[in-house]
């Protein structure tokens, strides 16, 4: 047998991928159908939008001269073309604030943008601050290849998991290898929590005042359906400066993951310079660029586009709310993203992360459908789990609820 390097070795025993999506990309080629395929698989475990579908195609597919240029290179961290609608439409939409385009880069999705953020920021064996309950994903997109180590700063779903000074303060100094940043996510992953300008100013100010980084991602700036409106750290400074990065992507608000269209803002040149060396890589194709950057640039088809999507998300929310609240199934608010947790601790046989990863095998072998392990976003106590209400249609989310609630009732 051909040998693997050491590097190659550490992938094949083990894989960045969690084992709750080999389970979810095993399932997918059959999928829940009402009258086809009734026991057929149901994803709730995936942070993606699957409402909107029928607003964005007819967009996307519209008939539009494509540009010579999309054939050809052009700058590796995108288009000036590109760049200049995404700094209009990040002015209006999303930062409050106006960037010049050499102050944002474009790579193929939002876990690129990081990879290589990090990269810049940061040597092998430093760790980076991540508040949790967290997004799943920040683990392989940190340590895989940039071999950093992620510093939970733990926080309590019964209080949404709110990051504090003193959180911050006891990870930090807890922390057996040097710091370098914080990554925080407003809205969160997963809790759908919306951090107010308040608790953005305490956190920046922490940061600012210990030489770290702070990344913000800000991901789900427009999927808010809830009371508490988003606020942009952009909007809070007078200037990013070289130690405030900010991350968006077009796979959250846009529903196109698949699209592979990632967003950079920072305004530290040196840390630009790394990132076009190694944007090579990374690449966004130019019709993708083309394409989105036409999309965004129709300010009628944003604004009706925006409300719709909010409006759906809004709606498929309180469904699913509702039929958890039918079958006794205790859950946390959200008020943004594609996300709820799940307050499970009262079907664990024992207070353990085995007890867990049985009840989430239990359910997904009883159901056919999957959520989010609550280990996998790194929550402090074994119990709670993630479920994706945007990631099927309504419908089939609710069918889904309903499946888990009879099997947790026949398992008490």
């Amino acid at each position: 047998m051909t040998r693997l390097s050491r590097r190659g070795r550490r992938l094949v025993d083990n894989p960045p991928v969690s084992k709750y999506l080999q389970e979810h990309f095993a399932r997918l080629s059959a999928p829940y159908d009402a009258s086809a395929r009734p026991a057929g698989y149901i994803p709730l475990c995936v942070a993606e939008n699957n409402l909107v579908g029928d607003l964005l195609l007819p967009e996307l597919e519209k008939k539009r001269a494509l540009p010579e240029s999309v054939l050809a290179y052009d700058h590796m961290t995108g288009s000036v073309a590109f760049r200049e609608k995404l700094a209009r439409f990040f002015a209006e939409r999303v930062f409050g604030r106006t960037f010049a385009t050499n102050q944002i880069a474009v790579l193929a999705g939002a876990g690129c943008v990081l990879e290589i953020l990090f990269h810049a920021i940061a040597d092998p064996g430093d760790g980076v601050l991540v508040p949790t309950p967290s997004y799943a994903g920040f683990w392989p997109d940190l340590e895989t290849r940039d071999e950093l180590r992620i510093i939970p700063v733990h926080g309590s779903p019964g209080d949404g998991a709110r990051l504090t000074a003193e959180r911050l303060d006891r990870a930090l100094s807890e922390a057996d290898c040097p710091v370098r940043a914080l990554l925080l996510t407003s809205p969160d992953n997963p809790t759908g929590y919306v951090y107010s300008a308040a608790e953005l100013h305490e956190v920046i100010s922490w940061c600012l005042a210990r030489d770290l980084h702070l990344v913000m991602d800000e991901i789900y700036a427009l999927s808010v359906f809830g009371s508490q409106p988003f606020v942009s750290a952009a909007t809070l400074v007078p200037s990013l400066g070289d130690s405030i990065h900010l991350v968006w992507a077009f796979s959250k608000d846009f529903a196109a993951s698949g699209l592979r269209a990632g967003v950079l803002v920072s305004e530290n040149q040196d840390v630009l310079t790394v990132v076009d060396g190694l944007a090579y890589w990374a690449c966004c194709s130019g019709h993708t660029q083309f394409v989105l950057g036409e999309m965004i640039s129709d300010e009628t088809f944003v604004n009706r586009y925006v409300g719709e999507m909010q409006a759906r998300l809004g709606k498929s929310y309180r469904a699913v709310c509702d039929a958890l609240s039918t079958h006794g199934i205790e859950y946390f608010r959200s008020d943004a993203g594609f996300f709820l947790l799940l307050d499970l601790r009262r079907f664990l046989k024992t207070a353990s992360w085995e007890a867990e990863h049985e009840l989430w095998l239990f359910l997904l072998a009883r159901t056919n459908v999957s959520l989010t392990p609550g280990s996998a976003c790194r929550i402090a106590e074994p119990g709670f789990m993630r479920l994706c209400f945007a990631a099927v249609p309504l419908e089939v989310a609710v069918v889904g609820v309903e499946k888990i609630g009879r099997a947790l009732a026949d398992r008490q």
